[in-house]
């Protein structure tokens, strides 16, 4: 029998009626919620449904305006991120927080001891490190670099470090994101033994059959407010998305694909190395009408991948053919003027400019054209007419065209990211991570948009590190590994565990990287 219904379990966290307000917006509405020794609960909601104003009130970076929080019995002091850690309760962000340069064990015991000690006890602290790397499942070299570890290796790091700190309580936030499935199972391994050894967890995902399979019980957040609770085995994996949204989700039919002409063709390419891995002599051919799928574990070359064909980053050899013609000169400008459309991996670094309105963001890469330009000067009133027609067409919620996107919510970013790549019916679309911590809704609205693309006659390029997308969108699957393409598969092919394979480079290498 799980925790949740073990009369006996001790509640080791209560938050009671937690309201938090930023001005008007009220961020959390009384939200209350319990979770007992050795229990996993999921904390799902949309995008901007308070989950992480929550989480940074838990911590003590942010005060409640009403409200208490009490851990293992004893209130938790308000603001105060000392007494959280010192409470017991740990985080894992989906960004990991490591020090490339370091060792595991440097980044493990860095901040335990005081800045005037004069060594960091590394011959104990290696001991303990090993103790419970052997105890949990979490093995990796305490003296390896963090630059040289695997993602999933760095998540160990990550769990390592909340457990040497003596975490009782432990928040995961988004922890699959950019794991394979093996790297998935044994995180969920891991979690079972954590969980027999007492530790409670709240797990935050956007995947609703990670949480099925791993929670006990789901509480569900909507508009800042407790939107229902869930025994995880009572509930389907409809109705808790439908409580996450307050409504029906919409079903994407993928029909199959028809494809034309290829409108965008890379030959022997290869690259100088970015985000950790180069283009080694590839060839792809993108047809019209077709959703190609790229899927890979991060830092494998998709960077390299998204910024050559965005034209940020040059191509050392090979060619790049654009509707039958060599591309002599390949730039951020060519791209556009040859109809890309350009959805970046990271909407807040690269993909819009936080302290600019929403209105400055759609015009970006368009500024210049006689549609919002006139004898050098800018039509100010033509962008607010098109970032209004945006707003309404992609159903932003955001004050209006003159708000600063910084204020809007990631799921909101992302519609208008995707209203400015396929306006004007760009022939080729960059996808990159299209969805990455974007809510089911979201989700559904990004995948039928990227859908209609192709059934007009795009030439869609999804790169993801979420195979369910991959698997469910995609017409051809490829998968990089160390800057390698795998032969092309065709939807329904290979399995997840296939793909996880070749994820892992398991037969890429030796392959031919022509995925023509």
């Amino acid at each position: 029998m799980d925790a949740s219904r073990r009369p006996e379990a001790e509640t080791v966290l209560r938050l009671s009626g937690i309201t938090k307000r930023f001005g008007s917006l009220v961020a959390n509405d009384a939200i209350s919620l319990t979770l007992k020794r050795g229990e996993v609960v999921a904390l799902l909601g949309e995008n901007g449904a308070g989950k992480t104003t929550l989480m940074n009130i838990l911590f003590g970076h942010y005060t409640a305006d009403e409200g208490e929080i009490e851990a293992f019995g004893t209130p938790l002091p308000p603001g105060d991120p000392h007494a959280a850690l010192a409470a017991g309760i740990g985080m894992v962000h989906q960004h990991f927080t490591l020090a490339d340069q370091m060792t595991v064990l440097e980044n493990i015991v860095l901040g335990t001891r005081p800045i005037w000690s004069l060594n960091l006890g590394k011959a104990n602290a290696r001991v303990r490190i090993r103790t419970l790397a052997s105890d949990y499942g979490l093995e990796v070299d305490p003296d390896r670099m963090i630059s040289d570890l695997s993602v999933g290796e760095r998540q160990r790091v990550e769990i390592l470090k909340a457990l040497y700190r003596e975490a009782r309580i432990l928040i995961l936030d988004e922890p699959t994101a950019v794991l394979t499935p093996m790297e998935t199972e044994a995180l969920f391994a891991t979690l079972k033994k954590l969980v027999a050894a007492g530790l409670s967890v709240i797990f935050i995902s956007h995947k609703l059959g990670e949480v099925q399979s791993v929670a006990d019980r789901v509480v569900v957040l909507r508009g800042g407010k407790l939107a229902g609770e869930r025994v995880t085995d009572q509930a389907t994996r409809r109705e808790l998305a439908e409580l996450m949204v307050g409504g029906q989700l919409p079903v994407n039919e993928v029909g199959p694909a028809s494809p034309g002409e290829v409108l965008f063709e890379l030959k022997n390419v290869s690259t100088r190395g970015l985000g950790g891995s180069a283009l080694r002599n590839i060839s792809m051919q993108l047809r019209g009408g077709e959703i190609t799928g790229l899927a890979g574990i991060s830092g494998n070359g998709q960077a390299a991948l998204a910024a050559l064909i965005a034209g940020t980053l040059e191509a050392r050899d090979g060619d790049i053919v654009v509707h039958g013609q060599k591309a002599s000169r390949w730039s951020p400008r060519a791209a556009l003027a040859n109809g890309l459309g350009r959805i970046p991996e990271d909407r807040h670094a690269t993909g819009m400019i936080g302290d600019m309105s929403v209105a400055e963001n759609v015009i970006s890469e368009a500024y210049r054209s006689p549609r919002f330009s006139r004898l050098g000067f800018l039509d100010w009133k033509a962008a607010v007419r098109f970032a209004d027609d945006i707003i309404k067409a992609y159903d932003v919620k955001c004050p209006s065209p003159e708000a600063r996107v910084r204020l809007l919510s990631g799921g909101n970013m992302q519609k208008l990211i995707l209203g400015r790549a396929l306006d004007g019916d760009p022939d080729v679309i960059l996808a990159s991570q299209p969805t990455r911590g974007l809510d089911v809704g979201a989700v559904a609205y990004v995948h039928a948009r990227l859908i209609e693309a192709r059934d007009r006659g795009a030439a869609v390029l999804l790169i993801s590190e979420d195979l369910d997308e991959i698997q469910v969108l995609s017409d051809r699957i490829l998968v990089i590994h160390r800057g390698h393409l795998s032969e092309p598969s065709s939807r329904g092919e290979l399995t997840v565990m296939e793909l996880g394979e070749l994820m892992a480079g398991h037969g890429i290498e030796e392959g031919a990287s022509d995925a023509a």
